[in-house]
């Protein structure tokens, strides 16, 4: 038995869950100030005891990152207090895998967008190609430039714009010591650029 718990909350919408063996035993959707309620609800609702995890599937951006180090924080945390063994996948991969054959894209704030790559990039600098499907909070975000350039992007409520977690348990694969875990910013932080 695998019993995964996964998150990411590199986005706005925080999203956790509860894997056993690639089954959904549980999914939540909040904020990452939420993230440890969010889990131990999972596990309660599952009939589990945190002691019946064998892993972490976390997201490690990009995206926010306030929201990565939140989410890095408590995988260190669970990880540590429970023995377990992390790894890391990009919340852009995770966007991917919910709507195969899109590409996703995440608002990087300051006007720019987080694509495959992975790189920032200003929106109205993308070679938008027409006729596929975008799908993220920066695919939501500039939906005119996108729709304009021919390209498509589903209703903003769509669960495809979101980096469900149970995705995060599906791609996980390099199992390791949560310490080797490393956030995808790509850019430097707003406070680092004000600073400098």
């Amino acid at each position: 038995m695998a019993l995964i718990l996964a998150f990411d909350t590199a986005t706005e919408v925080a999203t956790s869950a509860l894997v056993d063996d690639r089954e959904v035993l549980g999914e939540r959707e909040s904020r990452a100030s939420t993230l440890l309620a969010d889990v131990d609800a999972l596990v309660r609702q599952a009939g589990a005891h945190p002691s019946d995890l064998t892993g972490l599937a976390v997201g490690i951006g990009p995206g926010s990152f306030t929201g990565i180090r939140i989410g890095l924080a408590v995988a260190r945390g669970l990880a540590l207090a429970l023995d377990l063994a992390a790894a890391g996948v990009s919340t852009l991969d995770a966007l991917a895998a919910g709507a195969p054959g899109a590409i996703p894209v995440i608002d990087a704030k300051r006007r720019e967008v987080f694509v495959p790559g992975p790189r920032a990039v200003a929106p109205a600098e993308l070679e938008i190609e027409t006729g596929a499907l975008y799908v993220g909070d920066g695919a939501i975000r500039y939906r005119e430039l996108f729709e304009q350039a021919g390209a498509e992007v589903p209703s903003d409520e769509d669960e495809r714009h979101r980096p469900r977690a149970r995705f995060h348990a599906a791609l996980a694969d390099a199992f390791g010591p949560v310490d080797e875990l490393e956030p995808l910013y790509v850019r430097l932080p707003d406070a680092v650029e004000a600073a400098g």
